[in-house]
């Protein structure tokens, strides 16, 4: 089953991955890797200017981030790694904002949290946090935080600060939107190129190809376990005469209301192909002859009781359709083989009709 992808949420977008496209484990993984000895200088420094309280607390957050590292490749829980490290960095850079860690400076970490937050999470998530971090931000620049804090930034500083960081927030948010459209428009192109590549252009079955390779899935499971399957190779009878009569498009209308005849009458699991032309093949899983000629009577009987409407005229269809189901250990192709003798049997004994190959009697069919 093909997904859609034009119904493809934000939050699935992460079970695809494009081209060059670094996951974002790795990432996560990558930026850890990257603070981790970033946390130790400033902690030794801190250490050497005495300061004991921020030495801890920086070797603590290098230690949280190296476990969540390590938790990840035991337990390969990539949600619980993403959510551990957006937790990790937000309380890091409060910390630094608030302690005024390093003179102050340490507040500049503040600009990796956007691009950071907006790649490893879902848009929603991204805007909340950086929403959420601007208006404390804002807040520790407020009379409120310096009564609470007394950080030692100017004036002229905050207001830069928090104009530079909302400017970023929003150019990151303005490029991971067009990042995620971009990425979206790859999945639907590949999407479509899968299905154009496995089904029929005129009628949306699955094509020759598919049908090939779903016949040697159940030839497979046979083999291994068993199972039984069964094919209905069909064919609309005197065809070439409604071309010549009526031209393609009304062969082409036809072709279609066989096809939606067949979506209509079989099982969700069956495959139903074209199998060229005007002939169609069905496979039947996990099913034995009798019910393979109850399907294909029931198909039969669908048909024939339809008609196109083509240029004020009603033309019917009728089908003839051959049975046969696995037996023994012979191929896909001698099943395929007896399918064919059957609808030959079925056309000559006047068509519109369903005959059963009988694999008692090898080159004989019944009806």
């Amino acid at each position: 089953m093909i997904h859609d992808p034009h119904t493809t949420p934000d939050t699935e977008l992460s079970q695809f991955r494009v081209k060059g496209e670094i996951p974002v484990p790795v990432l996560i993984g990558w930026l850890s890797l990257a603070a981790i000895p970033l946390l130790v200088f400033f902690a030794i420094r801190s250490h050497l200017r005495g300061d004991a309280l921020i030495f801890a607390v920086l070797v603590t957050f290098s230690a949280l981030l190296a476990s969540n590292a390590l938790w990840y490749q035991v337990s390969r829980n990539t949600t619980l790694q993403r959510r551990g490290f957006i937790v990790l960095i937000t309380v890091l850079f409060t910390y630094l904002a608030v302690s005024a860690v390093e003179d102050g400076s340490a507040i500049m970490w503040l600009f990796a949290f956007p691009p950071i937050i907006f790649y490893i999470s879902e848009a929603r998530i991204g805007v909340i946090a950086c929403s959420g971090g601007l208006s404390a931000l804002i807040l520790l620049f407020s009379p409120i935080g310096d009564s609470l804090f007394n950080t030692p930034y100017s004036t002229n500083f905050r207001l830069t600060m928090v104009a530079a960081l909302g400017f970023e927030m929003v150019t990151c948010y303005i490029l991971d939107q067009s990042r995620r459209r971009s990425k979206l428009g790859l999945i639907r192109l590949a999407a479509d190129f899968e299905f154009a590549a496995k089904h029929d252009a005129l009628t949306g079955l699955a094509n020759r190809r598919e049908a090939h390779h779903q016949l040697d899935t159940e030839h497979q499971r046979y083999l291994r376990h068993s199972r039984p399957f069964s094919v209905l190779l069909m064919d609309i009878d005197l065809f070439k005469s409604v071309n010549d009569n009526y031209g393609h498009q009304a062969g082409d209308l036809m072709i279609k209301l066989v096809a939606r005849a067949l979506r209509q009458q079989c099982r969700k699991m069956d495959t139903l192909s074209r199998w060229g032309g005007e002939e169609y093949l069905v496979v039947l899983p996990e099913t034995g002859n009798a019910e393979a000629l109850i399907t294909a009577e029931r198909i039969r009987q669908a048909i024939a009781e339809e008609a196109i409407a083509f240029e004020g005229q009603q033309v019917r269809a009728t089908i003839s359709a051959g049975v046969a189901t696995i037996c023994g250990d012979e191929s896909v192709d001698r099943m395929l083989q007896r399918a064919d003798e059957a609808l030959y049997c079925a056309k000559s004994q006047g068509r519109n009709r369903v005959c059963n190959y009988d694999t008692a009697r090898p080159g004989s069919a019944v009806g």
